[in-house]
């Protein structure tokens, strides 16, 4: 065995949605979540429920980027900043993920 370690991501992980534009079939939510962060009137919780698969981490992970990241415009965060990296590997101080 080598000294490098070697990294598993699930797939999943691995391709999960990075802004509103790449979540499939939830254009209407995206875009709803999108306008509320551009008129400056974002609720202060948010809850997102439904069948496993159909987005709801990803939306979620994506609504924190979009309103933790230095770098947002027009409600899309910039996904390369370092606040953008630690929410998505689920490392960000400010971000709290609850699995229900």
């Amino acid at each position: 065995m080598s000294s490098k370690s070697i990294q598993y991501t699930v797939l999943a992980r691995r391709f999960r949605p990075q802004n509103f534009s790449e979540v499939v079939g939830q254009g209407m939510v995206a875009q709803a979540l999108q306008n509320a962060i551009r008129g400056d009137r974002v609720a202060h919780a948010y809850l997102f429920t439904g069948a496993r698969g159909v987005g709801k981490t990803s939306m979620a992970r994506i609504l924190a980027k979009a309103l933790n990241c230095p770098h947002t415009q027009d409600g899309i965060p910039c996904g390369t900043c370092e606040v953008c990296q630690n929410i998505s590997v689920g490392s960000d101080v400010d971000v709290l993920e609850i699995d229900g």
